[in-house]
C-alpha cells in the first residue's frame, strides 16, 4: 500500500479477522438505515431498563471481599454489637458547660421521642445512673478538692436556694464582702477574699457581655455555675456533649441518612440550639461522613462528566474538523455509554462509589475508537477524490478501507484495554473489580458501536472530500527531531526513566480513608476537632472475648504493650475506692443540706426589690474597692461595680428588661446545676450488676461475649504509629477489629490487589502483543513508551506529593491497558506507511487527539471536591 491509502480494498492483503471486519462494515454501510433503526430501538430499551432497574450501593464495607480476615472479624463484632455500626454522633457545643449540658439533655429527649427515624439513642452524660454516681468516677484527690470548694461557697448556694433572684444574690454577696473585709470567725481576710473574688470576676464578665451586646444582637449566654462550683475555668472539652444514635439508613439511595440528618437539623432549630443562642450542633460519625462523601462524589462526578463531555466535544471539533464526523462520533459515544450502563444493570444490578466512575472513563476511552476510525475514513475519502472517484458512490469503499486499515488495531486496543480492566476481577477489592467488569465489557461495546453505528451514520451522511489529509499538528517538528537526533531522543528517555526509577522507593500508599474526604465538610472538620478531646478515641481497636473474665485477662495483656494506653472492659466502669469516696460525698451532703431546703423560701421580689438590692450591692462593692485598695477582691469589686454602672439607665436605675436579662445571665443556669448536684449527692455503692443496661449492652453481647476496647498510646493519624499499633495488638489478639485494623489491613489488601492486577495486565498484554504482532521488535517498541510512562507516573506522585490511595491506585493497571493503544496504532500503521512516511498519515493526529480526550476525561476528575476522585484525575 505504501504511504498512501488506496481507494479499494484488497481482501487478499488481510487475514481472516480483517476480512470479517471489512465485510461487516460493508454490510453496515449498505444496510445503514435498518441498522440505525435497530440501534436506536436498542438504545431506548437499554435506557429504560437502566433507569428503572439500576441500584446504588453506598455501603463502603461491601467494596472489599467478605472473605478477608479483618472483614470477618469486623462482621463478628458488628453482629455482636450492632449499635456501633452506622452511627451518627451529635456534638452539642456551647459557650459554657451549663448551656451545653442543658441543651444536650433537651435534644436527647426529643430525639428519643422519634423512634421512626432513629434507633438507639445513647447519651451517657444525661443517664440517671451517671447523674447520681458521677462523683464516684472522680479521682479521690479531685473529689476532696471539690468538697473543699463547695464548702467555701456553701453560704452562697444556701442563700440562693432560699432566694434564687437578684435580691438573694446581692444579699449574699454583700455579706461575703463584709466577711472578707473583717476575716470571718477570726480567719484571715485573704482566705475569704480567695473565695469571693472569683465569683465577682465571673459576675462582672457576664454583666460586661450583657452591656456590650448591640440592640437586637445575640443573647448573652448564662454564666457557668458549674465552673463556679468547681473553681476551675472550663476546658473546650467541658463545653461539649455527645449524643450517639443510629439513624434509619436507606442504602438504595445516594443519601442513605438524609431523612435523619434533616430531622436533626430541623429539631435543633426548633429547640433554639443555634449560634444565635450561643450553641452549635454539629454532626459526625460514620453515617453522616459517608453521606457527605457520597455528596462530594456525586457532585464531583456530575461536574467531571459535564466538563469531560465539553472537553471531548471541543477536541473532536479541533481534531476532526467536520461537523458530520463530530456528530457521528458523539451519537456513537452516547449509544455505547447507554449500552454499557445497561450491561452494568444486567450483570451487577448496582453501582458502588468506585464503579460509578465508569461513565467518565467510557467517555474518554471509547471516543478514541471513533477518532481513529473517522480520521482514517477521511483519509480514504481524500484518496478516492485524489484518484478521481466520486465520494458518494464509493462511501462504502472508504468505510471498508478504514476498517481494513485501522480495524485490526482498534480490536487489539480494545482487547488490551479490556485486559487492563479485567485484571481487577481476581482481586479482593470488589469496588474496582466491578468497575473492571463494567469498563472491560464496555471496551468491546465501544468497539462494536464504532464499527456499526458510526459507519451506518457516515454511510447515510457521507463526507465530502476537503482536498487534504489531516496530519498531526506536531508531525513535522517531531519528524525532524527524531530524524536528526534519534540517539538524543532515546538518551533523554532513558535519563527520564532512570530519574523516575530512583524515586520509586519513595512512593507510598495512604491507607487512611479520612484523607480522601473533604476536610471542610462538617463531619470531617468536627471529627478532626475531636482528636484533641481526651474523652474521644476515634482510632480505638476492639476485640471480642469469650466472656468478661476472658476479656479482663486479655485487657491486662494488651495494657502491657508499649503501643497501648489502656484496654477497657465493662468491669472498668465499676469505680475504685468507693468507700472513701462515699464518705466524702456523705460529708458534702450534710453541709450542703441547707441548699436544698426550700421550706422557708422567700417570695420572688418585684423589679423594685431587685433594683434596691443591686443599689445596695453597688455601694458595698465601692466600699470594698476603697477600703481594701488592691488585690484580687478589690479588683473584682471595682470591675463588677463598673459593669453594673454600664447597665444602668440615665437615672441610675435599670429598666425592667435589663433586670430580666441580668437575672437570666447571672442565675439562669443555677437551677440545673443545683439539680445535678442534688442528684450527685445521692450516690450509692456501684456494682457490676448495677451498671445501666445501655452501658452493659455496649460491652457485653446478648450471648455473654465481652468487648475489649483498646486505646492507643500514640496518635494514630501517623501511618507508621498506626501500623505499629495494629501489628502489636494482633500479635496478642489476632481477631482484633475496629478502625485502625480496618484501615491498615484494607490498605494492605488493596496494595496487594493492585500489585496482582498490574502484574496480570502487564503479562497478558505482552502475550497479546507477541501473538498479534508476531514480532518481538514491534512488541518492544509498543511497550517501551508504556514502561516509561509507568515510571514517570509513579515518579510524579513522589515529586508532586500525591500519594497513592484507595481511589487513584487504579491508574497503574489501567495505564498498561490504555497506554498501550497509542503504541499499537503507531506500530501497525508504520508497517504499511514506513517509519519515514508515518507522520504524513492521519494516525499521529488520531493518536494525539485520542490521548488529549483521555487526558481531558481524567483531568476533569481533578475538579471533584472528593479528594480520592480528584487525586485520580
Amino acid at each position: 500500500m505504501g504511504d498512501s491509502p488506496v481507494s479499494t480494498v484488497n481482501l487478499t492483503d488481510t487475514h481472516t479477522g480483517h476480512r470479517l471486519l471489512i465485510r461487516w462494515v460493508r454490510w453496515v454501510g449498505r444496510s445503514a438505515l435498518p441498522v440505525l433503526v435497530v440501534a436506536l430501538l436498542a438504545t431506548l430499551g437499554a435506557a429504560y431498563f437502566t433507569v428503572t432497574r439500576i441500584g446504588i450501593n453506598t455501603d463502603t464495607t461491601d467494596m472489599l471481599s467478605e472473605e478477608l480476615a479483618f472483614r470477618r472479624h469486623n462482621r463478628a463484632l458488628s453482629q455482636a454489637f450492632p449499635q456501633f455500626s452506622d452511627n451518627l454522633t451529635v456534638i452539642v457545643e456551647a459557650a459554657t458547660p451549663d448551656l451545653a449540658e442543658d441543651a444536650a439533655a433537651r435534644l436527647a429527649a426529643e430525639i428519643g421521642a422519634r423512634p421512626g427515624l432513629f434507633g438507639e439513642v445513647f447519651y451517657a452524660q444525661g443517664d440517671a445512673f451517671f447523674r447520681r454516681n458521677g462523683l464516684l468516677y472522680l479521682d479521690l484527690d479531685e473529689l476532696e478538692a471539690l468538697g473543699d470548694r463547695l464548702a467555701e461557697i456553701q453560704p452562697l448556694l444556701a442563700a440562693l436556694g432560699q432566694d434564687p433572684s437578684l435580691r438573694g444574690l446581692s444579699g449574699v454577696l454583700r455579706l461575703a464582702l463584709g466577711d472578707a473585709e473583717a476575716g470571718p470567725d477570726g480567719g484571715s481576710a485573704e482566705e475569704a477574699a480567695a473565695a469571693v473574688a472569683p465569683a465577682l470576676e465571673k459576675l462582672a464578665a457576664a454583666a460586661e457581655a450583657l452591656a456590650a451586646r448591640a440592640p437586637g444582637g445575640r443573647p448573652v449566654p448564662a454564666m457557668s455555675w458549674q465552673a463556679l462550683l468547681s473553681g476551675e475555668d472550663p476546658e473546650p472539652a467541658d463545653k461539649r456533649r455527645f449524643i450517639v444514635l443510629r439513624p434509619r439508613l436507606d442504602f438504595a439511595s445516594l443519601e442513605p441518612a438524609a431523612q435523619a440528618i434533616e430531622a436533626l437539623r430541623r429539631l435543633a432549630a426548633e429547640l433554639g440550639l443555634t449560634e444565635d443562642n450561643g450553641l452549635r450542633v454539629r454532626l459526625t460519625g460514620e453515617a453522616v461522613m459517608f453521606q457527605e462523601e457520597l455528596g462530594s462524589v456525586r457532585d464531583g462526578m456530575g461536574l467531571a462528566g459535564l466538563l469531560s463531555a465539553c472537553l471531548v466535544f471541543a477536541l473532536l471539533v479541533l481534531g476532526l474538523r467536520s461537523a458530520r464526523l463530530v456528530g457521528a462520533t458523539l451519537v456513537t459515544l452516547v449509544m455505547g455509554l447507554i449500552w454499557t450502563a445497561a450491561f452494568a444493570t444486567l450483570a451487577i444490578g448496582e453501582l458502588n462509589l468506585i464503579s460509578v466512575a465508569f461513565a467518565v472513563l467510557f467517555i474518554g476511552l471509547s471516543v478514541d475508537f471513533g477518532i481513529h476510525f473517522t480520521l482514517r475514513y477521511r483519509e480514504a475519502v481524500e484518496a478516492q477524490a485524489g484518484s478521481g472517484a466520486g465520494s458518494g458512490a464509493n462511501s462504502v469503499d472508504a468505510l471498508a478501507e478504514a476498517a481494513r486499515s485501522v480495524g485490526g488495531a482498534l480490536a487489539l486496543c480494545a482487547v488490551a484495554a479490556a485486559i487492563g480492566f479485567f485484571s481487577f476481577l481476581p482481586t479482593s477489592y470488589r469496588g474496582v473489580s466491578e468497575l473492571g467488569l463494567i469498563s472491560g465489557v464496555g471496551m468491546f461495546i465501544a468497539l462494536f458501536a464504532n464499527l456499526t453505528v458510526l459507519p451506518a451514520i457516515l454511510s447515510l451522511m457521507p463526507l465530502a472530500p476537503g482536498g487534504r489529509v489531516l496530519h498531526s499538528p506536531l508531525g513535522d517538528p517531531v519528524q525532524r527531531l527524531v530524524a536528526r537526533h534519534p540517539r538524543r531522543v532515546i538518551g533523554g528517555a532513558l535519563a527520564l526513566a532512570i530519574g523516575a526509577a530512583a524515586l520509586l522507593p519513595f512512593a507510598w500508599f495512604d491507607d487512611d480513608p479520612m484523607n480522601l474526604r473533604d476536610p471542610e465538610s462538617e463531619s470531617v472538620a468536627t471529627l478532626l476537632d475531636l482528636f484533641d478531646d481526651p474523652r474521644v478515641a476515634p482510632y480505638s481497636a476492639e476485640v471480642l472475648a469469650r466472656d468478661l473474665a476472658a476479656g479482663e485477662a486479655l485487657a491486662a495483656r494488651l495494657e502491657a504493650l508499649p503501643e497501648v494506653d489502656s484496654a477497657r472492659v465493662l468491669s472498668d466502669f465499676v469505680p475504685s475506692e468507693q468507700d472513701d469516696k462515699l464518705a466524702i460525698i456523705e460529708g458534702m451532703s450534710i453541709f450542703l443540706a441547707p441548699v436544698f431546703d426550700t421550706a422557708d423560701s422567700a417570695p420572688a421580689p418585684g423589679p423594685d426589690g431587685n433594683r434596691r438590692a443591686l443599689r445596695d450591692l453597688r455601694a458595698s462593692l465601692e466600699n470594698t474597692g476603697l477600703e481594701i485598695g488592691s488585690g484580687a477582691l478589690a479588683s473584682g469589686a471595682r470591675r463588677l461595680a463598673a459593669a453594673l454602672d454600664s447597665l444602668a439607665s440615665d437615672d441610675g436605675g435599670m429598666s425592667e428588661a435589663t433586670l430580666g436579662d441580668l437575672e437570666r445571665v447571672w442565675l439562669g443556669s443555677l437551677p440545673g446545676r443545683l439539680d445535678a448536684l442534688g442528684a450527685a449527692l445521692e450516690a450509692d455503692i456501684v456494682t457490676l450488676d448495677g451498671l445501666p443496661e445501655a452501658l452493659r449492652a455496649r460491652h457485653l453481647s446478648a450471648d455473654g461475649r465481652a468487648r475489649v476496647e483498646i486505646i492507643p498510646q500514640d496518635d494514630l493519624r501517623d501511618p507508621a504509629a498506626r501500623r505499629r499499633f495494629v501489628d502489636a495488638i494482633r500479635r496478642v489478639a489476632p481477631e482484633a477489629a475496629g478502625a485502625p485494623v480496618t484501615i491498615t489491613e484494607a490498605g494492605r489488601a488493596v496494595v496487594r490487589a493492585f500489585g496482582e492486577a498490574a502484574a496480570y495486565a502487564l503479562v497478558l498484554i505482552v502475550v497479546l502483543l507477541l501473538v498479534r504482532l508476531r514480532s518481538l521488535r514491534d512488541s518492544m517498541m509498543v511497550l517501551a513508551p508504556l514502561m516509561l510512562a509507568a515510571l514517570l507516573t509513579v515518579g510524579a506522585t513522589v515529586a508532586f506529593g500525591v500519594p497513592f490511595n484507595f481511589a487513584n491506585v487504579v491508574v497503574l493497571p489501567l495505564l498498561f491497558g490504555l497506554g498501550v493503544a497509542s503504541g499499537i496504532h503507531m506500530v501497525v500503521r508504520a508497517r504499511h506507511a514506513g517509519a519515514a512516511g508515518l507522520m504524513a498519515t492521519s494516525t499521529p493526529r488520531a493518536v494525539l487527539f485520542s490521548a488529549l480526550t483521555t487526558i481531558g476525561s481524567f483531568c476533569a476528575l481533578a475538579l471533584s471536591s472528593h479528594r480520592g476522585t480528584s487525586s485520580m484525575g
